[in-house]
């Protein structure tokens, strides 16, 4: 039923199918089309494509054992291999994806660690992003911007999985009830809260101890004396202390990502082919707007996450901060209204090309996955 599924809406067939044992006209969408024409007709089924390799027609010739699909599919909208991929193909592509957003944009994310602080070490005050690395590279050494690399794509990898996992199979289910045949930006942003449960449940641990070891003068140089100490003095709860923080901030940070994504994948690539080009632009622009909106949000989850000790001394606060109300008023009491966006142009940049990334080879490894299983399956 996915090869059918696939072939269905690969192939275009002329209103009147061909009588057994005689050669039909198909058109072709590229050599996809002419691929899953052969898969879908059978090994019976010779495909001669037309010239240009782009849309063009082919002839197929038929054997008696092969069985035509009805033409009243033919206007389905293309998305063949997204609908054809199973569950282990999403967590595949989504953790691959994962692992390289967070690993290619890490010393960026260092940067808007250290520019979110809210009473940095006057060493550690930077004018922007390009300052912070330079400076973090000159006195600190040229690998300090990537400790706690490990961690994060130790975390990255099945809160990933996950998270693209559940986001397309909700999608699918929701949109099929509120909008079958189409798409729902109403599913679309459900499926992406919902998701966020699983992805930031996987990942908070790896935010804290990432989080510590990259402040200025941070005290762990490996992960697990990090995370030994964290849990000597804190306790287990430590790692998921801006667990609601994380929710509060990613679910509306998801639900703007996706349904920007959507939108402008409506427009860019309104017939949802596998197009790189539009999976980059929908997906930086998607992580731009969303990163934006949601930095005092993220500021305070640094706060929780990091007990920033010269902010709290400043305020004469003994022990740790807990819970959003209390970072919110902490944010505020030191750093006015302004003291929410620290950093924001480090997210942003961070965001941009993660976001981009992310989507670009998520949508890549599907493409490439589902087009070798159903290789596989057209082969047996």
């Amino acid at each position: 039923m996915e090869l059918e599924g696939c072939a269905r809406r690969s192939m275009r067939l002329l209103p009147e199918g061909p009588e057994l044992g005689t050669v039909a006209t198909v058109k072709t969408e590229g050599r996809l089309g002419v691929w899953v024409a052969q898969a879908w007709l059978g090994s019976g089924a010779a495909v001669v494509r037309g010239s240009g390799g782009g849309t063009g027609s082919a002839t197929v010739g038929v054997s008696s054992s092969a069985t035509i699909p009805n033409s009243d599919d033919t206007d389905n909208e293309y998305e063949a291999l997204p609908a054809c991929a199973s569950v282990r193909t999403h967590m595949m592509a989504g953790a691959v994806a994962g692992v390289l957003e967070h690993c290619v944009m890490y010393p960026v994310d260092c940067v808007k660690t250290r520019m979110q602080c809210l009473q940095p070490d006057p060493a550690a005050r930077y004018r922007n992003v390009m300052d912070a690395l330079r400076r973090i590279v000159v006195t600190e050494g040229v690998w300090r911007p990537m400790r706690g690399l490990n961690v994060t794509a130790t975390g990255a990898g099945p809160a990933h999985a996950l998270y693209f996992a559940c986001y397309e199979k909700l999608k699918k289910i929701l949109s099929d009830i509120i909008h079958p045949g189409g798409n729902s930006h109403i599913a679309n942003g459900t499926a992406g809260c919902v998701a966020t449960l699983l992805h930031d449940a996987a990942m908070n641990p790896a935010e804290v101890v990432k989080q510590r070891m990259q402040m200025y003068n941070s005290p762990y140089v490996r992960v697990l004396d990090c995370v030994t100490e964290i849990w000597k003095k804190e306790g287990a709860k430590a790692f998921y202390r801006s667990y609601t923080t994380q929710l509060t901030m990613n679910i509306p940070f998801q639900a703007i990502h996706f349904i920007t994504y959507e939108f402008m994948q409506e427009h860019l690539n309104p017939y949802r082919r596998y197009n790189a080009t539009s999976h980059v632009l929908s997906g930086a622009m998607a992580g731009a707007v969303a990163a934006a909106a949601t930095t005092p949000l993220d500021v305070c989850k640094t706060l929780l996450n990091t007990q920033e000790s010269l902010a709290l001394h400043s305020l004469n606060i003994s022990g740790h901060i807990s819970g959003l109300a209390n970072a919110f008023r902490t944010v505020y009491q030191i750093g006015g209204i302004p003291a929410y966006f620290r950093g924001v142009q480090a997210r942003v940049i961070y965001q941009m090309p993660s976001t981009a990334i992310a989507w670009s080879v998520y949508e890549f490894f599907k493409h490439f996955i589902s087009k070798h299983q159903q290789d596989r399956k057209s082969n047996s």
